[in-house]
């Protein structure tokens, strides 16, 4: 699994959402970069870092036809139950041997994809706009060399079966709830011309495929078109990988969480990086 930014969350405990229903008491949301396995009855966490591959480097493993890939904003529910799966599948681990899983899998899944309709549709207090931007291939790309991912994350278009094969929140706001907020641009209307990425991940199965590029180059071009000047992501300060690919994408540091504020949070202490798009600063 491998995340290139933390979840978008606000109250504790949610997952993967702003303001989601309740969590078991038991449970914690994965703050990010960490990763949850289900073991037995309870959940135990991880505190390592989540190394985030090089999404942006050459292929080793299996290739995809770049043809038939479609990386675009998502309007359909069933597309977005599909990347709510995804983020599923990517954000946490289960013992597969462990009881009621499937359940538990699907139940984490409907909270996402309950809490993403709400985003998308403009519903959730603070944001002014949120756009779930996904990477697709058709499910005869993928059926060859990964069977369980084409039965998670599959969805229909147009009549075509395809799978979700990497997703990301683009958020219009001030600022996401639990982080670092960006300082550009200022004054009056600073709230309608910054955003922030959120929730990106890529399938396991077709990592070191760029994927994670383009889905940030994609973000940046629906954010050019929303008007935004500044766009901004969160980013572990031990997440390499994961800081050489936005860096690639054009962002640079711009502030770091104070210590206090990660340890209080539960979590590695985080980067802000900041991009300007290109023609919409004189």
């Amino acid at each position: 699994m491998r995340l290139l930014s933390s979840p978008c969350c606000s109250q504790s405990p949610p997952f993967l959402s702003f303001n989601s229903p309740s969590y078991p008491p038991n449970c914690r949301l994965p703050s990010a970069f960490h990763r949850i396995q289900f073991s037995g009855p309870t959940f135990s966490r991880r505190q390592r870092p989540i190394a985030a591959s090089d999404l942006c480097s050459t292929l080793d493993t299996s290739p995809i036809d770049r043809s038939s890939l479609n990386v675009s904003e998502a309007f359909s529910e069933n597309e977005l139950w599909a990347a709510a799966c995804l983020r599923v599948r990517s954000f946490y681990e289960f013992r597969l041997s462990a009881y009621g899983v499937n359940d538990h899998r699907r139940y984490l899944a409907e909270r996402e994809f309950e809490a993403l309709k709400e985003r998308v549709a403009g519903k959730r207090e603070g944001f002014r706009r949120v756009s779930c931007i996904n990477a697709t291939l058709p499910v005869s790309r993928i059926s060859s060399f990964s069977d369980d991912l084409c039965a998670a994350c599959q969805y229909s278009d147009n009549g075509e079966d395809r799978v979700v094969v990497g997703t990301l929140d683009l958020n219009q706001c001030l600022r996401l709830p639990d982080e670092i907020t960006g300082q550009k641009p200022e004054g009056i209307g600073a709230d309608f011309a910054r955003a922030y990425l959120s929730n990106v991940c890529v399938a396991k199965e077709l990592h070191r495929n760029g994927l994670g590029y383009l889905l940030v180059a994609k973000s940046k071009i629906v954010a050019q078109n929303w008007g935004i000047t500044d766009l901004y992501v969160h980013v572990a300060v031990d997440n390499e990988p994961a800081k050489k690919l936005y860096m690639k994408s054009g962002f640079v540091y711009e502030n770091d969480e104070p210590t206090w504020q990660a340890r209080f949070l539960d979590r590695p202490r985080r980067l802000l990086l900041w991009t300007g798009l290109p023609g919409m600063h004189l």
